[in-house]
């Protein structure tokens, strides 16, 4: 008797006759997928989300009617489901889409364009509606946890020119809220801190002034010769990888272009290795919420220096690859729902 597997229903809404069309024909032709509907705005989409029941949405995010954050905002509290946000990345575009991540989005992918052709697109897209279909049944963003407790300043001593501790944190799909979670509830003298979360190139300086606003630390996207000093955050530039390189008893990063690493760039791997050189002991590691195994390997690096290491648990990321790659390869000494991470990081930070 031949088994049949239920496939994932997809609604795609935007305003463009040609994407609804395009995006029907190609994602329609996977394996596993069933695109059930499309429509043109919000409103005619959340009929079509109560009577067609889709597993993953895919949304534009500047629409007639009603914008798609405002949308997505609406579909969060009454009806929460996995939504994949499908832009074009320019930089105006880019700010509406962290505020649409913020809100609850798992993943920002580009419409074709100058970063994107139609096949590339379809390709993400396609991967990311199947790692985050199972959870549609119980989707809970992870801005829905409970809040991180904020964290006292740090005592330290001669600090103020160096830090002697590394903090390293790597995410993926469902990262941007996570991160905002995990950052949000470090004190405002942390130490030095280096992230990379996979984004296109025009959306991490968006994403790091947002944080900027949101977090006791100062955090921008990372400058090649930037140093890591205590109280500041450095984003990874998408397009880029962000090395951690050390002179003396100062710390800073190196900014360069290069192959993808683990089909990523920028890549935790790379990140990771380098803090495990650089670093050693001197750093706390963490792998969030993400597709894929990008960082596994590193963070076992990390934790054979002597750095202790943190998975997020799979019950709390919205996309259990990396962590669970990181724990199956023995990188990490923890496991932890994200709520506790920001503590545990600072904990170990100050042993």
């Amino acid at each position: 008797m031949l088994m049949t597997t239920t496939p994932i229903k997809v609604l795609i809404v935007d305003d463009s006759a040609i994407v609804r069309k395009i995006l029907s024909q190609e994602l329609g032709a996977q394996d596993g997928i069933e695109v059930v509907g499309t429509a043109p705005d919000p409103y005619i989409a959340r009929d079509k989300i109560l009577r067609l029941e889709p597993n993953v949405l895919v949304l534009d995010v500047e629409m007639p009617r009603m914008d798609g954050i405002t949308f997505l905002k609406k579909i969060m509290a009454h009806h929460p489901m996995p939504v994949i946000i499908f832009s074009s990345l320019t930089p105006k575009g880019s700010k509406t889409a962290i505020e649409a991540l913020s809100a609850g989005a798992v993943e920002v992918i580009g419409k074709p364009g100058q970063s994107y052709t139609v096949g590339d697109a379809c390709q993400a897209l396609t991967q990311t509606i199947r790692c985050v279909s199972y959870r549609s049944s119980a989707y809970r963003p992870c801005l829905n946890l409970a809040a991180s407790e904020p964290q006292s300043p740090i005592e330290h001593s001669n600090m103020v020119e160096t830090t002697h501790k590394i903090l390293a944190i790597g995410a993926s799909t469902g990262g941007v809220q996570a991160l905002t979670q995990v950052l949000g509830a470090l004190p405002s003298n942390a130490p030095g801190t280096l992230v990379v979360q996979h984004m296109p190139s025009l959306f991490t300086k968006s994403f790091a002034e947002r944080l900027d606003k949101e977090c006791a630390v100062h955090v921008k996207e990372a400058q090649d010769g930037d140093r890591v000093l205590p109280g500041q955050v450095l984003i990874a530039p998408g397009g880029y990888h962000m090395l951690l390189q050390r002179s003396g008893a100062t710390y800073y990063v190196a900014v360069k272009d290069g192959p993808a690493v683990c089909r990523q760039k920028p890549s935790v791997e790379v990140m990771f290795h380098s803090v495990a050189k650089y670093a050693g002991a001197n750093a706390v590691g963490a792998i969030l919420t993400g597709m894929g195994d990008d960082g596994a390997e590193g963070l076992l690096a990390m934790r054979k220096a002597g750095a202790h290491t943190i998975a997020q648990d799979e019950q709390t990321c919205v996309v259990f690859g990396m962590p669970k790659e990181a724990i199956r390869k023995g990188g990490a000494e923890s496991v932890l729902p994200l709520q506790k991470i920001a503590a545990t990081l600072i904990h170990y930070a100050t042993q």
